[in-house]
């Protein structure tokens, strides 16, 4: 069984997006240990955009650091366009050998630089996506990447 935690900045607004989010968590329960972390988002105007990615991506380091000093270890990953890019099958079986893992989706503005440099990157696509709609196609590549891995029909 996959042992995932998902850590996401802010909370999903949108209820349609919210509605698959949650089927898909509930459809990886046969397959994944998975835990859903929210952080606070950080509101920004033009002038203080900076200054918001790096109070989110700071909030991101101390999750981490304590997770690093638990009893819950586990690697974690950024998702960003620049990070390595696999198909379904390539992530299923990156994923298998991968457990326990952090997957971090970060805010609106990205991840600081600091944050870029600690953490290995991966990407869902080298399309950038709201960071909604990310943890929404991350989900749905979990549980596709589950069904691979347990010879299910899903993924053709």
């Amino acid at each position: 069984m996959l042992d995932i935690t998902l850590v996401a900045i802010g909370a999903i607004k949108d209820q349609q997006i919210r509605a698959l989010v949650e089927a898909y968590q509930t459809r990886l329960k046969p397959y994944a240990r998975l835990q859903m972390v929210e952080l606070p988002a950080v509101s920004f105007s033009g002038s203080s955009r900076k200054i918001s990615q790096n109070k989110e991506s700071q909030t991101i380091i101390e999750y981490l650091k304590k997770r690093e000093t638990s009893n819950q270890p586990a690697t974690p990953y950024l998702l960003a366009e620049r990070g390595k890019v696999y198909d379904s099958l390539g992530f299923s079986k990156w994923l298998s050998k991968s457990s326990p893992i952090i997957l971090v989706i970060g805010g609106a503005l990205g991840f600081s630089d600091e944050l870029y440099r600690s953490y290995p990157q991966i990407s869902l696509s080298a399309l950038t996506f709201p960071h909604e709609m990310a943890r929404l196609v991350l989900l749905e590549q979990l549980y596709r990447s589950s069904t691979i891995l347990a010879h299910k029909d899903y993924h053709y």
